[in-house]
């Protein structure tokens, strides 16, 4: 079993500011310093001219050491008589600030580092403002390089009163203040002589003394992680206990289904055991047969779990392309991944100023506090209560990439007073009172492909057939519940979104639903997809090129677009994303729509 010493006596911290700040270094020299650093290793660290290179130590990439700078989140580990420490050295570059938020995801403190000649620049802002949101408890302001300046009382004190109103502004933990030169080891480990105006504490003195996190104060809570079932007769949930004890006999509840049961074992490998504490991996079983799967979140039953699908967080938007509201991102929080969508952004925070500003969307390192509507409920705590179940991230859904990282303020109040009514008539009795099965056809391809042209035919013909059908087109649509919305990206997929819903009750009314839109990002179709649940969703791309549409252009969009009267136009300065594996493709340019609209009756006949 882990020791609950082990637990108390390790602290975790990171180290943070601008680029080219020394942070590297100065890891290296308290390390050093402390005596954490092989004899073997210390030979591996001079230069040509035999001097010690300190940054060595934690800028393990080839990149990194060719430039001079840190990338990834470099991790050491080290300890003293009085504590044991994990560091996490962060990059200063504003395109890695991804990075730096994953290294304080987990701190209890941070060192803030400031070069004692350049004084508090926006990334120190940018940098602080996120520790104080990933709730690192404890900051250390480090002012650097202070043999560059001569060790110059008036520089340290006035960096420190400049960054003691910043950190005012935005709520930040009061700092301890130490001047510092890493490359000499001044007030690391040991006491400064060059610095005599200063009588405060070393560097590892404050690191030592912190106060650590104290996990296991808090209520049980462990998400589960998997199913073991290794036979008949034995059915375990696996996970790491998060915070808290958990104890054989516990009255323990599930979320977010509320289910209760009482634990009945605690296994873990070599046998078992009668309690567990935070940090352990275990598997537990309990004495009633429930139904928890992977994603579910245990908690004791005298303090369970709220659970919710719209909340308020802030985010850090970690990509290159804009946040979009209405676009659906996979968004994992503890183990569990469902759909979410940013439906609105309440501000943008100005890492200088604090000031919240209105905005329409997040860029690259923006900081904004906005609302989330996930496709499932969800178990959760406040950020500000449990990091690790207030904390997820967002991930975009072709890409697989992560785009965002955010923390949970509170659930949004509408999310418990709304609840789905229950009807008493369902699709399947709407639909057999038209004798056919409701279905959604997307037609999608550029303006002046022929989508409207074709899935006017298509609809007719089905009307012909006796079938009972409906045409959502583009522009009617923009004609009354999408005239509010312009075509910047996010509107676009507002937009897009409506269609779908309207489609999808339609639909659900027995309906055989056609939609005409541009859609041109494969996102937003698979949003509209994935909106349908078991409704029979058919992709028909109207595939014409460019140069064919443009020669067409009936409504002179085109040209407008050209002379530059017309902006974000598809095709012209916005992309078109064509489908990948439409279920249906027509290649417009060289058939006619009578053709083209036969194609398309011809491959829906089968199951209507």
């Amino acid at each position: 079993m882990t020791s609950t010493t082990l637990q108390r006596d390790t602290l975790r911290f990171i180290t943070c500011g601008s680029v080219d700040d020394g942070k590297s270094t100065l890891i290296g020299r308290l390390l050093h310093d402390a005596g954490a650093v092989p004899d073997d290793q210390v030979a591996a660290l001079r230069d040509a001219d035999g001097r010690l290179d300190f940054s060595l130590l934690v800028d393990g990439l080839l990149a990194e050491r060719e430039q001079g700078i840190t990338i990834d989140v470099a991790y050491r580990y080290f300890s003293t008589p009085r504590r044991q420490f994990i560091v996490a050295d962060t990059p200063g570059h504003e395109q890695y600030t991804r990075n730096m938020a994953t290294g304080a995801s987990t701190a209890d403190a941070a060192v803030v580092l400031i070069d004692a000649r350049k004084g508090v620049l926006t990334q120190t802002r940018r940098h602080s403002h996120i520790v104080s949101l990933l709730g690192v408890r404890h900051i250390i302001l480090a002012v650097t390089k202070m043999d560059m300046v001569a060790w110059s009382q008036d520089a340290f004190d006035a960096i420190v009163a400049d960054y003691l109103a910043f950190a005012e502004a935005a709520g930040l933990p009061t700092p301890v203040a130490i001047p510092v030169s890493g490359v000499n080891g001044d007030n690391l480990v040991q006491h400064s002589e060059a610095a005599e105006w200063y009588a405060g504490p070393t560097l590892l003195q404050v690191l030592e003394t912190l106060p650590a996190a104290e996990e296991m104060a808090r209520p049980f809570r462990m998400a589960v992680q998997g199913v073991s079932r290794p036979n008949l007769d034995f059915r375990g949930y696996t996970g790491r206990i998060t915070s808290g004890v958990v104890a054989v006999g516990d009255a323990v509840a599930v979320s977010p289904s509320g289910i209760r049961s009482h634990v009945e074992r605690i296994v873990v490998m070599g046998g078992d055991l009668d309690r567990a504490q935070a940090g352990q991996s275990v598997t537990l079983t309990f004495t009633d047969e429930i139904d928890v799967t992977r994603g579910d979140v245990l908690a004791a039953a005298d303090a369970p779990l709220e659970a919710a699908d719209q909340f308020e967080a802030t985010i850090v938007w970690m990509a290159e392309a804009e946040l979009i509201p209405g676009r659906v991102y996979d968004l994992k929080i503890g183990t569990r991944t469902v759909p979410a969508q940013i439906t609105d952004i309440r501000h943008r925070v100005n890492v200088n100023t604090q000031e919240k500003l209105s905005a329409r969307t997040l860029e690259l390192n923006d900081i904004g506090v906005c609302h989330l509507s996930l496709g499932q409920d969800v178990a959760f705590e406040p950020y500000a209560a449990n990091r690790e179940l207030g904390a997820f991230i967002l991930i975009d859904r072709l890409a697989r990439a992560t785009v965002g990282a955010g923390m949970i303020r509170f659930a949004l109040r509408r999310a418990h007073n709304i609840h789905r009514q229950p009807v008493k008539v369902d699709r399947r009795q709407r639909a057999a009172l038209k004798g056919q099965k409701p279905a959604v056809l997307w037609f999608t391809g550029l303006s002046g492909a022929g989508k409207s042209t074709i899935a006017n035919l298509v609809e007719e013909r089905l009307s012909a057939e006796g079938r009972h059908a409906y045409l959502i087109d583009g522009d009617n649509l923009r004609h009354g519940l999408s005239r509010d919305l312009g075509f910047t990206e996010a509107d676009r997929v507002e937009n897009i979104r409506r269609a779908a819903e309207v489609a999808r009750m339609m639909a659900d009314a027995g309906l055989i639903v056609l939609v005409s839109l541009i859609s041109p990002f494969r996102a937003d179709r698979a949003m509209a997809r994935e909106m349908m649940g078991d409704i029979d969703f058919i992709e028909v791309f109207v595939d014409a090129p460019l140069e064919v549409v443009e020669t067409r252009d009936v409504k002179g969009l085109y040209a407008k677009a050209r002379r530059g009267e017309l902006l974000n136009f598809t095709g012209i300065d916005s992309p078109y994303e064509a489908p990948e594996t439409p279920d249906i493709h027509l290649l417009s340019s060289t058939c006619q729509p009578e053709e083209a609209a036969k194609a398309v009756i011809n491959h829906v006949r089968a199951w209507l």
